[in-house]
């Protein structure tokens, strides 16, 4: 697969995912505008970016953020929605709001925003991939984890729904649901596990790049289990 002529936007670009899925995306010849809240984790993670790639910061939970950060000239090719975030340990009834906002706003309203900054640009060009990150906890809701359950499912959903309003404009619209990914954090949370048994960034990055592929252009509205062995 190549993406030499192509621009490619990653969130969460500075995280685990986001780093193994910008790599490959670089191997294989695309441009890329990597996108994180964080300005100084994203130029630790990359220096100060260069020709083919250029770095941005925005806050994914604020609209406006979004469009100020993005390039207004860039032509964007494929869409990596990968910033979100995780949270669990309350039973619903406990669940604060904060907590609550937080995993509705890094998980959903972040594919939201972005897509009110990307997908004009895509429906103008008649061409574009999108590819979200759900997760398996997305399918059925978990004892307390029903805030971040909740996000993840609005992620499928909304991925149903972009694919239906866009899949005769030329655009795919898929995401992929992770079971435990292996980075160092869950290896700290989990001590007593078999991060063997986890899915990698790497493996997941490679199911990234076959979605924004024209490998993949009969594939609409899918959510993806990517689950290695757990």
């Amino acid at each position: 697969m190549t993406f030499r002529g192509k621009t490619c936007l990653i969130t969460g670009a500075a995280g685990n995912l986001g780093r193994a899925v910008a790599g490959a995306f670089s191997s294989a010849g695309a441009s890329l505008i990597l996108l994180d809240r964080d300005h100084k984790v994203l130029h630790s993670a990359y220096g100060n970016g260069d020709a083919r790639k250029r770095l941005v910061h925005a806050d994914l939970r604020d609209a406006q953020s979004v469009a100020q950060a993005l390039p207004a000239d860039a032509r964007i090719d494929v869409l990596c929605n990968i910033a979100g975030g995780f949270r669990m340990g309350q039973p619903v009834h406990e669940t604060a709001d904060e907590t609550w906002d937080l995993m509705l706003g890094l998980n959903a309203k972040s594919v939201i925003n972005c897509a009110r900054a990307v997908v004009p640009g895509m429906l103008a060009a008649g061409y574009g991939k999108i590819v979200n990150i759900a997760a398996l906890a997305g399918l059925s809701g978990k004892a307390n984890m029903g805030a971040y359950s909740a996000s993840k499912s609005a992620v499928i959903r909304l991925t149903e729904s972009m694919s239906a309003e866009l899949r005769d404009k030329g655009i795919n619209v898929n995401c992929i649901l992770p079971s435990i990914i292996d980075t160092p954090q869950n290896r700290e949370d989990l001590p007593k596990a078999d991060p063997r048994r986890w899915v990698t960034p790497e493996a997941l990055a490679d199911v990234v790049l076959f979605l924004a592929s024209d490998a993949a252009r009969a594939v609409h509205g899918a959510a993806i289990s990517v689950s290695g062995l757990v």
